[in-house]
């Protein structure tokens, strides 16, 4: 709701200045892409800390749990389990 009220301020204070219809859309449409890329921004910030703990708890149970090969990753049951003709 705050951001419909300072989209119409800034539309009612370019209107008062005597900007154009164009230059007052245009402007619109810059504020409103600087707008949506900031939100992004501090969207990311408040996330990232969140992010940073899911990659560290990845990290810490990849270290615990290594994937044990298989019976054809081993060199040891791959020469002994050779079909012979």
């Amino acid at each position: 709701m705050l951001e419909l009220l300072f989209v119409v301020a800034f539309f009612l204070v370019l209107l008062g200045t005597g900007v154009s219809l164009f230059g007052i859309l245009a402007a619109l449409v810059l504020a409103s892409i600087v707008m949506m890329f900031g939100g992004l921004f501090v969207l990311f910030l408040h996330m990232l800390p969140w992010l940073l703990l899911a990659v560290a708890i990845v990290w810490v149970v990849r270290a615990f749990k290594k994937p044990q090969p298989t019976r054809y990753q081993t060199r040891r049951y791959t020469v002994k389990r050779r079909w012979r003709y």
